[in-house]
């Protein structure tokens, strides 16, 4: 039994002596393995601060190289077009947004509050100032103030202050201030469609220089046709989008002429039934 109880002994003993340096190999590598990953990470987050610091960095560069390729774009596709026909188109664009502007302008100082200036003209011509209403009809600006200023003549004076003669009036000078409205609308729509033509009449031009270079090369070929080709489109995309900008100028425009034609018919109406209802009126 004694024998039994030391074999016993012997085999434990030499087991836990091979099993200790096992687990410490087995110990090692993962602690290695630890290691390694924590430097990877370590690693890992540097670099990807690394990439972001360069990233922020880069950026405004690409954004200013972006905005420079497309300016030098657009210059290098208005040249390759032709100086010829492209500077016509944009001259076309110059004089239009120019005619534009000065419409835009115009309109704006014409526009009043319709409302409290017809109340106050009503006003004084109840309570018999008539002299006063016309000087604050000519201080005051846009086709509403000229409309009530004449018809407010009409009324001061001795031999036109029947109520035919002020209504005639009113209407012949709103007709007078709706063609000061639409005072060079025409020359817009000119240019409006003089832009595409123009664009169009390159693309005809490009078409004649494709057919030339091939019958000078005795070949058709994508080289030798892409040339007139390309100057064919531009010319054409050039046309169409001037013809689209002024388009929506123009458009804006006679919203506003529009605005202060109904601004003059509603003044009318009430210049008149001032006028009925004053005592210099001869009914």
């Amino acid at each position: 039994m004694k024998k039994l109880f030391a074999i016993v002994a012997m085999v434990a003993a030499f087991s836990f002596s091979m099993t200790t340096p096992v687990m410490a190999q087995d110990e090692a590598p993962a602690t290695e393995q630890v290691d390694t990953a924590a430097v990877e990470e370590t690693d890992s987050t540097a670099v990807e601060a690394t990439e972001e610091a360069t990233e922020e960095e880069v950026a405004p560069a690409v954004a200013e190289e972006e905005n420079t390729s497309l300016h030098k774009a657009l210059k290098t596709k208005f040249i390759e077009g032709g100086a010829d026909f492209m500077a016509l188109v944009a001259i076309a664009l110059v004089l239009g947004l120019a005619l534009c502007i000065e419409r835009i302008i115009y309109l704006s100082l014409a526009q009043v509050n319709t409302k409290k200036f017809m109340q106050d003209l009503a006003n004084m011509v109840a309570s018999g100032k008539v002299s006063e209403a016309v000087k604050v009809c000519a201080a005051s600006r846009g086709p509403v103030a000229s409309v009530s200023k004449k018809a407010l003549l009409a009324l001061e004076s001795d031999d036109q202050n029947d109520i035919a003669t002020i209504e005639r009036t009113i209407n012949m000078e709103a007709e007078v201030q709706g063609t000061y409205l639409e005072e060079n609308c025409s020359w817009i729509t000119l240019f409006i469609a003089m832009a595409p033509s123009l664009g169009f009449l390159g693309t005809v031009i490009g078409m004649v220089q494709a057919f030339d270079d091939i019958q000078k090369a005795g070949d058709i070929s994508p080289t030798v046709v892409a040339g007139g080709m390309k100057v064919a489109l531009i010319t054409t995309i050039f046309g169409i989008v001037v013809a689209l900008i002024l388009q929506v100028f123009y458009n804006y425009i006679l919203s506003r002429v529009e605005a202060l034609t109904a601004n003059m018919e509603e003044a009318a109406q009430e210049l008149l039934v001032m006028c009925v209802k004053s005592d210099k009126c001869k009914k």
